[in-house]
């Protein structure tokens, strides 16, 4: 179903009179768009030629028109042209981009038909045009799609595309993380490098790693994952390690409020062939979570509430639905020694998880360098 902001209020189709000039044929609802509205944007409903073929939004009088002017020359026309537009009309504060594509494709159907068998041109043939708009307005609100014999040889297509946000750049040190079972992902429906990448998206692996395992190369990886982020088949979450340290967020609140993230909680961080996790043991857990406490301290001190809890996926689900967010360590260096190692990475914009990836090393490693190292601090956040 259509969000409101891009909720259609009328489908109207507008064509220039021989003699009466620019005017209103047919719109559903009937008399939505005043004399004065129509007066007012009229110039961009039926244009210049500078303007034909292009797609025109124009806000008046509190509404939003979309339209692609059209316009057919050829002799058998009156005045040697046909011109007319099938435009929407919107709330004048509603995002109209999703729509841009319908107006501009069907003003594609409806060329076609004229050129074909005169469809716009012929009396008869035209007024079925008030139906089609009726339909297309109830089933464009309803469902956001819509088909639409016209005849034996022509059917009308239409579906809204849903707008998403650019993904964020992916990592080679990031970790993707499927949102929904993977057993529901369908294959076929992707390219060859995802399909070769997704036995190794496994929630744990990162970036770096996927490619080296995969034998993909890794801009190949970075550019396959983004393109699933985008679709909102994974999410990305920081590298796991028992050395790791994570604190609670405001929305750890949601697992005592709300009862679908419970359920969904509860059956993603138990162990496998375990009786369910309890809520209590899930929620102490994460409360357990705090500012110099690793992951390994946690699991010292809850062995009773781990249990049942799959720590690993305990952390998982906490990322992905931000009930925590982890803490990590950046490395500045505060006076310029050449021995402490590349200097441009030890900025305090590179994590830990950036410079262990970048270098190959291991925390550990990094861990015991920085730690002999006097001209470097570690800042946490």
């Amino acid at each position: 179903m259509m969000g409101m902001t891009t909720r259609i209020e009328c489908i109207f189709f507008s064509e220039f009179h021989p003699t009466l000039g620019p005017k209103i044929t047919y719109q559903v609802p009937e008399e939505y768009i005043s004399r004065e509205l129509f007066d007012t944007v009229q110039v961009y409903i039926i244009t210049k030629p500078e303007l034909q073929n292009k797609l025109i939004t124009v806000t008046a009088m509190g509404k939003k028109l979309i339209g692609c002017p059209v316009c057919i020359e050829h002799k058998k026309y009156s005045r040697n042209a046909l011109l007319f537009n099938l435009g929407l009309v919107c709330d004048a504060q509603a995002n109209t981009c999703a729509l841009e594509p319908i107006v501009k494709k069907l003003s594609g159907y409806l060329t076609t038909l004229e050129l074909e068998s005169g469809f716009i041109s012929n009396e008869e043939s035209k007024q079925k045009l008030l139906s089609i708009m009726a339909t297309l307005l109830e089933e464009l609100n309803a469902t956001g799609a819509c088909t639409l014999p016209i005849d034996d040889s022509n059917t009308i297509h239409l579906k809204l595309i849903q707008l998403r946000k650019d993904p964020q750049v992916v990592q080679e040190y990031d970790v993707p993380v499927f949102t929904h079972c993977k057993d529901h992902f369908i294959k076929s429906q992707w390219d060859l490098t995802t399909q070769q990448i997704l036995p190794y998206i496994d929630g744990f692996r990162h970036i770096q790693k996927i490619s080296a395992e995969a034998d993909v190369e890794l801009n190949l990886v970075r550019i396959a994952v983004q393109n699933l982020l985008y679709y909102g088949v994974v999410t990305l979450v920081s590298i796991f390690q028992y050395s790791n340290v994570y604190c609670t967020t405001p929305k750890v609140q949601s697992l005592i409020d709300d009862k679908s993230i419970q359920e969904e909680c509860l059956n993603y961080v138990t162990k496998q062939g375990q009786k369910r996790a309890s809520l209590r043991d899930v929620f102490q857990l994460y409360c357990g979570l705090s500012p110099g406490t690793t992951v390994r301290d946690l699991c010292s001190r809850y062995s009773q509430q781990l249990h049942r809890v799959d720590e690993r996926r305990l952390i998982q689900f906490g990322l992905m639905k931000s009930l925590i967010r982890r803490l990590q360590k950046y490395p500045v260096k505060v006076i310029r020694d050449e021995r402490s190692g590349p200097p441009r990475l030890f900025t305090g914009c590179h994590s830990y998880d950036e410079i262990c990836c970048k270098t190959g090393i291991s925390y550990q490693e990094l861990d015991e360098r920085l730690e002999n190292d006097p001209n470097i601090v570690v800042c946490w956040k």
